[in-house]
């Protein structure tokens, strides 16, 4: 039982973080979705990427920056409630999972609460290091309704913000096409 157990942890958990994997995250991001669609609920997805992580691991080796990812990935999860989802998509890039959000307005204030947590400095053995992190956010029905097109409008905010100079969050673009209004003639 308790070997099962921990192939089962082992299959849905980043061995670096213990955070969940994106297999992970995605059977709760189906999940979450259903509910949404049942209970008439709105729901985010926040994308994160570590701002220029890549100079962390080229000038102070790996040890540090896994070291700096499993910081990271604490000061995520103290961000959120206890029902949310923080999961480690791979290399710098994290997927938070906000279920029953009011507003968009309430998902930019966790989006906030997270660059600001992410921005102070971090002691990675005898090294202070300092980081920022671009975000996009998606939102269920708004942006997409279902867990691919959600993940995929959240990844494509994260790159404009990092195109714009990272350090920022951006919102999805409507996917869905607008109504246009009938005209009788």
């Amino acid at each position: 039982a308790q070997l099962q157990a921990r192939l089962q942890f082992q299959s849905h958990s980043d061995h670096l973080t213990g955070l969940p994997n994106r297999a992970l995250l995605m059977d709760r991001l189906n999940v979450a979705l259903a509910r949404a669609r049942r209970e008439q609920l709105n729901m985010a997805l926040l994308y994160l990427d570590l701002d220029n992580f890549k100079q962390v691991n080229d000038s102070l080796g790996h040890d540090v920056g896994d070291l700096l990812l499993q910081q990271a990935s604490r000061r995520l999860s103290d961000c959120v409630r206890d029902c949310d989802t923080v999961a480690r998509m791979g290399g710098d890039e994290f997927v938070i999972l906000l279920e029953k959000v009011q507003s968009e307005a309430a998902s930019t204030i966790v989006a906030g609460k997270i660059c600001t947590a992410l921005r102070q400095p971090f002691q990675v053995g005898l090294h202070q290091l300092h980081s920022n992190v671009s975000v996009g956010v998606a939102l269920f029905p708004q942006h997409a309704d279902d867990a691919h097109q959600l993940l995929r409008q959240a990844d494509q905010a994260m790159y404009r913000a990092k195109q714009e100079g990272g350090s920022s969050t951006r919102t999805a673009q409507c996917s869905a096409p607008q109504a246009s209004p009938q005209t009788s003639t």
